[in-house]
């Protein structure tokens, strides 16, 4: 509520929900509800490195296309992609990558990291805290 997000920026609860709506406006933030992958029934995770022949950009954009492929970046390094995977379990894992990732023009090989634990995951990014 803006009752109790007003006293920690210092500003009234008309000034701070003024804030918020101008920030949202302006796409400097968004508010969202994270949910827990578990909790509803998507139990596998995995991060993907992947090395492109060709245009980097184009296979990012085709990777971003695929609904269980929630983070994509083209990466300096390594890998010139890597995205994560979230999806139900390692049939469904496997899939995707055989017949979705694998089958992107561009993608020369993938190296698969499967979370064994999510230890720490933040969406506090810029809040000074």
């Amino acid at each position: 509520p803006y009752a109790r997000l007003a006293p920690r920026v210092g500003l009234s609860e008309a000034a701070t929900r003024q804030r918020v709506n101008r920030l949202s406006r302006h796409g400097v933030m968004q508010v969202v509800a994270v949910t827990d992958p578990i909790a509803v029934g998507l139990g596998y995770q995995a991060l993907i490195g992947i090395d492109v022949v060709g245009d980097a950009a184009s296979v990012a954009d085709e990777l971003a296309r695929i609904t269980a492929v929630d983070y994509v970046v083209i990466s300096a390094g390594r890998y010139d992609i890597v995205a994560e995977i979230v999806c139900r379990d390692a049939d469904e894992f496997l899939y995707l990558l055989d017949e979705k990732i694998r089958k992107i023009s561009g993608v020369q090989s993938t190296e698969t990291l499967v979370y064994l634990r999510l230890v720490k995951q933040t969406y506090d990014w810029g809040t000074g805290e």
